[in-house]
Order: structure tokens, then C-alpha cells, then sequence
């Protein structure tokens, strides 16, 4: 999966392991359903969005950090159909469907087989979850549509009682780390040089530059 992603400490109580159920993504998506000022919503992803989904991926500025379309779809489809616990979101600014975003469990990568390439995974807490966010036009770039959609998912979560929220940017995207810095995250000093290609950064719940 790509580097563009964010861990999310959950409430244990919230948090079903094992297959879940399709309309696991009703449940989910009901955290998320605040409207914000830029009118931001995040809509569960379903099997119609899935054509969408690959043309996003299969952009130039996705595929910088994505794997290939077909590679990342077919992960996409194992979520909406409960075979992975991670929920996905196609997020709306303006009504306009202008991203994805997604939070996985972190537990259920917290075994052998994970932290043989990533090690830091087992400084975490196992109640966490990891969000992977695009924006699906190279045009919306650097606009500042990131990181507000960003804070806003991250304080609803905050809102909900999810608290530890920590996201891994390549330390060569300069563009997510800046925007990731605008929504208010800052890097964990304890976590510099375990982490290989991964920047840790956590949610500081009132740093963020958004209104």
C-alpha cells in the first residue's frame, strides 16, 4: 500500500476482528458524516466506485507511492466485500468526489510476517488503525485539500473517542509532509531512524492550521 498513510488509535470496544460484515462501511462511515466548513464528506466505498478508483491510481502523482491500478483495486474490493478489515472512503468537497481515504486496524498487521520489514509497527499500540489519503487530480495539489480533509477526519475521530493518530509519509514527500504538518501532525522524536522509508508523524489535536 502506499506511504501516504496515518495510524489511529481506536477505542477496543469499536474494533471487530476477523471478517466483518459488508455494512461494516454503514458503521463506519457514520463517524464521518459531520459536515465540515469545506463541506466535507466521506462516502463508503462501494463496487461502483471501483472504476473510478483505478483511473485515480493509475495517475501519475498516485503512482509515485501506490502500487499498480488492478493491484490496489483488487485490495479495495477484498474491504467492501469484508475480507480486510480496513474501511475505504471516497472523500466529497463541495459535493464533488475529490479523493480516497482509508483507516485500517493496526493490530491485525502487529504479527511475524509485518514486523519482519517493519519493525516499528510493534512500538504502536494495538489498537490502532492506518489511513492511506490521495487526492484524485494532479490539479488539486498544493491547495490545501489535503491537509484540511485530513484534520477533519482525524478531529472526528478524536471526536468519536479514537486517540493516538499517527501517519508515516515517505521522508522524500516533501508535499505530504507539509500538508500533514498543516493538519497537525508533528514527527515522534522516539521513533527517528526505526522506521526505514517511513517519516512517523502524530496528530496533535489543536496544532492544525485549518479554520
Amino acid at each position: 500500500m502506499p506511504q501516504l498513510k496515518a495510524i489511529v488509535a481506536n477505542r477496543p470496544e469499536a474494533h471487530r476482528r476477523g471478517p466483518l460484515a459488508v455494512n461494516h462501511l454503514a458503521e463506519a462511515a457514520r463517524i464521518m458524516q459531520e459536515p465540515a466548513t469545506l463541506q466535507i464528506q466521506f462516502q463508503p466505498v462501494t463496487e461502483s466506485d471501483l472504476d473510478t478508483l483505478r483511473d485515480w491510481i493509475g495517475r501519475p502523482h498516485w503512482q509515485q507511492w501506490w502500487l499498480a491500478p488492478d493491484e490496489e483495486v483488487s485490495y479495495i474490493r477484498s474491504m467492501i466485500e469484508g475480507r480486510d478489515t480496513t474501511r475505504p472512503f471516497i472523500f466529497h468537497v463541495g459535493g464533488e468526489p475529490m479523493g480516497y481515504i482509508q483507516y485500517r486496524f493496526i493490530g491485525d498487521h502487529q504479527n511475524a510476517d509485518w514486523f519482519a520489514d517493519h519493525p516499528w509497527l510493534a512500538d504502536l499500540p494495538s489498537d490502532a488503525v492506518g489511513v492511506d489519503l490521495s487526492i484524485a487530480d494532479a490539479s488539486d495539489l498544493a491547495k490545501g485539500i489535503g491537509s484540511t480533509v485530513l484534520a477533519e477526519f482525524a478531529q472526528g475521530l478524536v471526536t468519536e473517542g479514537w486517540r493516538t493518530i499517527i501517519i508515516d509519509p515517505d521522508p522524500n514527500n516533501a508535499r505530504a509532509i507539509r500538508a500533514y504538518a498543516k493538519a497537525g501532525f508533528r514527527p515522534i522524536p522516539a521513533l527517528f531512524g526505526k522506521t526505514g522509508d517511513s517519516l512517523i508523524m502524530r496528530y496533535q489535536p489543536g496544532t492544525s492550521e485549518q479554520p
